[in-house]
């Protein structure tokens, strides 16, 4: 009886955790898509130098100040031989997702991060020696599939987007399987990695922010035309970005590496809702019968133009979209034909 009611329990936790990890994922894109977009601060490193340093203040506030969690002491060699490559590759995988933000819309990044259980998969089978049955092999088949002919249909694509947020699938999947690892062999808590892992991660980080992107956080310092309001935004932007880490590692130990990518699928569908009328994507100028043309069997790139004319962001199109509905240019209006 107590046996099944700790399961009940254990599975009602790991509901609730991967619903949290949901609400802080979706909030943390939309405001680091409106960082770049809206307030035109287009420094991936900047922002994500911002969230690890939150998030260790964060977690030391907790730990040191609150005590509300008691701090796990760790051996300084096991901080470098085991917080520290999980902290480089979760750096990798923060930059890689801003990066990718910056140059491809939000609903496309998040279908191509729909990505990470197969390689999260295959890095555990190739890497770990992990095997898995065969049911789940095929259930990564119409994963790829669908992500590739989204690819090859999505308007905004570009191609440094695409490599980043492919790549990103990657350091996801090498994180959550190092982090799995940690949380489940080391008996860390949430809380706790990421005290021990922010600090590594934000030092990583500051020497090439401050080299690559110094001069350009300057000069947007003195043209941003609502700074106070821009920077209440950005650093609000980090501490739920504490929120978000503090929630992934709380999934992680509620339950697997590969549940929790495959949670992650889920959460696509959410991110597109929410992000679909607020960023619209940034598609080409072509010429409008052409446009409309490769998108009359297509609803979605449809609605896209739909609402990038509600928006003003294009031209409405004053002319039918078939060229045989096009007036002629030879017949002026009342008038009989041009002669030649």
């Amino acid at each position: 009886m107590e046996e099944g009611r700790f399961c009940q329990w254990s599975v009602i936790r790991s509901v609730l955790a991967i619903l949290q990890w949901w609400g802080f994922n979706v909030t943390v894109i939309i405001i680091n898509k409106w960082i770049f977009q809206k307030l035109d601060f287009k420094f991936p490193l900047t922002v994500s130098c911002v969230h690890f340093i939150s998030s260790a203040i964060g977690a030391y506030v907790i730990i040191k100040v609150l005590k509300l969690k008691p701090l796990i002491s760790v051996d300084p060699e096991d901080r470098w031989r085991r917080i520290f490559p999980m902290s480089f590759i979760f750096c990798i995988n923060i930059v890689l997702g801003n990066v990718s933000l910056r140059y491809i819309p939000v609903s496309f990044m998040q279908t191509i991060k729909s990505f990470t259980p197969a390689t999260t998969v295959l890095l555990q089978w190739l890497i770990w020696k992990k095997y898995f049955d065969w049911k789940i092999w095929a259930s990564l088949i119409p994963i790829v599939g669908g992500i590739l002919l989204t690819s090859i249909t999505e308007l905004s694509f570009n191609m440094f987007g695409f490599c980043a947020a492919l790549f990103g699938c990657l350091a996801t999947s090498t994180k959550t399987i190092l982090a799995e690892s940690l949380l489940h062999g080391y008996k860390f808590d949430s809380i706790n990695t990421v005290y021990y892992m922010a600090p590594f991660a934000t030092m990583i980080l500051a020497v090439p922010a401050l080299l690559l992107e110094g001069s350009g956080v300057v000069a947007w310092l003195y043209t941003c035309p609502s700074l106070s309001s821009s920077l209440v935004i950005i650093f609000g932007s980090g501490v739920l970005a504490f929120c978000l880490n503090f929630s992934i590692f709380y999934v992680i130990h509620s339950t697997t590496a590969v549940t929790f990518n495959v949670a992650g699928n889920l959460k696509v569908r959410v991110s597109c809702c929410c992000c679909s009328d607020m960023f619209v994507a940034d598609l080409p100028q072509p010429d409008l019968y052409d446009e409309r043309g490769r998108m009359l069997h297509n609803p979605r790139r449809m609605h896209v133009l739909r609402v990038r004319e509600a928006h003003a962001l294009v031209p409405i199109a004053r002319n039918p979209p078939y060229a045989s509905d096009a007036p002629d240019p030879t017949k002026q209006d009342g008038a009989a034909p041009i002669s030649k």
